[in-house]
């Protein structure tokens, strides 16, 4: 199996509270773990301000995932954050390998 890394940034609504927010990680490890993957590093920002508001909201909770799987269609991942209410914004790319190689998520082959 062919493993690969990645980052997912989410932002959940900054109305939430952060059991919410811990809440919405839990059902992306739970996924990644399904996919028999795993999360790496959980980084977990805190509440900020955004530059606009985005539906009406003026901040949220930022968290940046990293992990790796060997899932190679991510988009039922993308599906359950899109229909996760309190998710306000998420963004997931695939790490190029040097760099996934260079934070530790995959071994130099």
């Amino acid at each position: 199996m062919n493993t690969r890394a990645y980052e997912i940034m989410i932002i959940v609504d900054g109305d939430e509270e952060d059991t919410k927010v811990d809440d919405v990680i839990q059902n992306v490890d739970t996924w990644v773990q399904d996919q028999s993957g795993q999360i790496v590093k959980n980084d977990k920002w805190g509440k900020r301000k955004f530059a606009y508001e985005i539906n009406h909201k003026a901040e949220g909770h930022y968290v940046v995932l990293e992990m790796i799987t060997g899932q190679i269609d991510m988009e039922p991942l993308e599906r359950l954050l899109r229909l996760t209410d309190e998710v306000v914004r998420h963004k997931l790319i695939r790490l190029p390998e040097q760099e996934a190689i260079r934070r530790g998520l995959l071994e130099k082959t």
